[in-house]
């Protein structure tokens, strides 16, 4: 529209005619013999792109009402059968029943490969028969897979898109996260053309695109990998021809980015339009509006985040947390409050790391204390939460834990198999405290389970809210322990020091009701309207003042397990049936084989998503095993190795018919953690 554009602008600010613009006087200049003479032409048809806008009078009385007829190319407005655009996806869907419901042809994608004519050593290549449910879209490929064999009409879909052609150089999971926050909005607005509320989604049509809290996870539904390039053309139909011009095509690097399509029941015409025109089209808006700035932002971000735990590691903070976060959440989500008081730093414990200035808690014993709604549980979850890394924007994006972390409660009713309780439980009836299994723990024989499978697995820092404990594990002041002279249970007090001192585990304690921590703490911070205040020369001066030095008689505990897991009930087949079976509920259950595992004490699990996955992996876990004594630290080291050369996505079957298609990866501590609340499995006594 340059020409139109420099007509108006030459026009007298006060014209009533506009003659210039319907005269659309041009000159015409032939380049190629430029010895010619320019000529004179009028022609009202003005060009933006290939796309004309003939703009006529309307009547002498409304020049300033024009008349404008858009001339569109055909090819613009429909994929024919010489396109360039999913062309074999668009044969399939074109030639299917109207009242198809398996779209058995779009999974198939069988296609008649045609050879080049003579092959390297002179002989002819009869064409084959392929099946290959990947279609181009240019040099954009996708992916098409059922979910299961109840979701025909719901396909799964995985785009893979040429980093080069988004400017991506930095292949880590900010960088897939970024994009697939930024793929939503155009999904968005393909959903809100295809919204009837009169309709439910089967006969709309719905297109499926995984939105992600604040986290960055690794994820099958955004991810970098190593893809085909075409290295065919399209003939008719679904014929391909290979090419033949000696030109080298490697797999190149992709953005992969997996969605779901509800496909519109019983109208394959909108079927075809939805995944032949407007996703293709949503694809190149994205591509053609990427914003690399705004990705580099948020790849600088994680490389600040990397750098501050790197920093961590060796110091002797466990934690770290920057002025101006944003730590409490809004009513009923995981966003951060609006007009919220900004995290500051106490003056004797602010620090500066990768040039952020925030509060660093050291390594030890350390209590957060205060007064009802003070902020104390806020701020041990903004803690638990800096485990994984945050998206800017989320508040915590600058709260950075040590990654080893373990939240840690009472689980009642919890199964414990073979595990050495003793530090905490000297004796139970009829017991072993050395080899404890039973199929409901108490709270505090559950609660001391937890703490010494998250030190056998490593875990460096242990996190602990009073609210979330059994009273009678935490504390026994002193009164109780001249009164009860048969007490089994060694309280975690009369502990919690020698876990830091001789094995490295620091602890963060939420208390609220009992000054018992006061003495044994390293620091004791106290929160007063989510501001934190360090109170601890304070708090040992009343404690001792009200109760007098607490002297710690007790030996030190033996922390070592003595078990290995058996196959034995470790098994995705319940007993006596020939078929898998595997469920994984809302409410916090996995249910697989003759297992109903209850995870929701492992608070470190922040995603649904992630609670999918622990069930795809712990199947996994299990039809891969051929071992009878199984070293499962080991198995789950290796499949986490396979996970980060080969994706998220190698543990998914489509068999299982009520299980998400989408998956975040969990650490290998709540795997772990989801093994140990097994009933059916059994265990080996070193």
């Amino acid at each position: 529209m340059k020409r139109l554009k420099s007509k108006l602008s030459s026009m007298e600010p006060n014209t009533a005619t506009y003659s210039e613009m319907y005269d659309g006087r041009l000159t015409i200049i032939d380049l190629k013999r430029s010895s010619l003479p320019s000529v004179n032409d009028f022609d009202p048809t003005y060009y933006n792109g290939d796309i004309g806008f003939f703009i006529t009078g309307t009547h002498k009385l409304a020049q300033d009402i024009p008349t404008v007829t858009i001339i569109i190319p055909a090819d613009k407005l429909l994929y024919d059968e010489g396109g360039k655009s999913v062309k074999r996806l668009r044969y399939y869907l074109s030639n299917m029943q109207g009242d198809t419901s398996t779209y058995k042809e779009m999974y198939d994608g069988e296609t008649i490969m045609v050879f080049p004519s003579k092959a390297w050593d002179g002989h002819t290549i009869e064409p084959k028969i392929y099946f290959d449910p990947q279609y181009w879209h240019d040099d954009i490929s996708v992916n098409i897979d059922t979910t299961n064999k109840l979701s025909c009409d719901k396909p799964t879909m995985t785009w893979n898109i040429p980093v080069e052609k988004i400017g991506v150089e930095n292949y880590t999971l900010a960088a897939a996260d970024y994009c697939l926050r930024e793929f939503a909005k155009y999904i968005d607005e393909l959903n809100a053309e295809l919204y009837n509320r009169s309709r439910p989604d089967n006969e709309n049509g719905k297109y499926y695109l995984y939105r992600p809290g604040g986290e960055i996870l690794l994820r099958n539904t955004a991810y970098f990998a190593m893809c085909p390039q075409k290295n065919y053309e399209n003939g008719k139909g679904n014929t391909v021809y290979l090419l033949d011009d000696d030109i080298p095509r490697p797999p190149k690097m992709c953005l992969c980015i997996r969605m779901q399509v509800q496909l519109p029941k019983r109208h394959l015409r909108k079927t075809i339009r939805m995944l032949c025109n407007d996703l293709p089209d949503a694809v190149d808006m994205f591509i053609s509006q990427f914003d690399c700035l705004k990705l580099n932002e948020a790849v600088s971000l994680a490389e600040k985040q990397a750098a501050i735990r790197e920093w961590l590691k060796r110091s002797e903070y466990c934690a770290f947390i920057a002025n101006g976060s944003i730590l409490p959440r809004s009513k009923g989500s995981d966003l951060p409050m609006e007009n919220a008081v900004p995290f500051k730093s106490t003056p004797e414990d602010e620090i500066e790391i990768c040039g952020i200035r925030g509060m660093g808690f050291k390594k030890g014993v350390t209590v957060i204390t205060g007064g009802g709604y003070s902020g104390k549980s806020t701020l041990l979850e903004a803690i638990s939460a800096g485990i994984y890394n945050h998206i800017a924007g989320d508040g915590r994006e600058l709260c950075i834990t040590d990654d080893t972390a373990v939240s840690i409660s009472a689980e009642d009713g919890r199964s414990v198999k073979n595990v050495n309780i003793s530090p905490f439980i000297k004796w139970i009836p009829n017991g072993n405290t050395q080899n404890f299994s039973t199929e409901r723990a108490s709270g505090s024989t559950s609660q001391a389970a937890n703490i010494m499978e998250a030190v056998d697995f490593g875990a460096k820092m242990l996190l602990i809210d009073e609210d979330r404990s059994a009273t009678n594990f935490m504390i026994c002041d002193k009164v109780m322990k001249e009164l009860i002279e048969k007490e089994p249970i060694t309280p975690f007090t009369d502990r919690v020091n020698e876990l830091y001192k001789k094995h490295g585990v620091s602890t963060i304690l939420v208390i609220g009701g009992s000054g018992e921590y006061l003495s044994v703490a390293d620091k004791i911070y106290m929160m007063d309207d989510f501001q934190i205040n360090d109170v601890t020369d304070k708090a040992k001066i009343v404690f001792e003042k009200m109760n007098g030095t607490i002297k710690n008689s007790i030996s030190e505990a033996n922390w070592s397990q003595y078990r290995n897991l058996l196959s034995n009930g470790f098994t995705s087949y319940p007993e006596g049936m020939g078929s898998e079976k595997l469920e994984v509920s809302d409410m916090g259950f996995i249910l697989i084989g003759d297992e109903r595992i209850d995870v929701r004490g492992l608070h470190n699990v922040i995603t649904k998503r992630q609670l999918d996955a622990l069930g795809f992996m712990l199947r996994y876990l299990e039809v891969s095993n051929k071992e009878k004594d199984i070293d499962i630290v080991k198995r789950i080291d290796e499949l986490y190795d396979m996970i980060e050369k080969e994706g998220l996505d190698i543990v998914f079957s489509s068999y299982f018919t009520t299980c998400e298609r989408f998956l975040d990866m969990p650490r290998k501590y709540e795997l772990v953690s989801t093994i140990n609340r097994m009933r059916k499995t059994e265990y080996k006594i070193k």
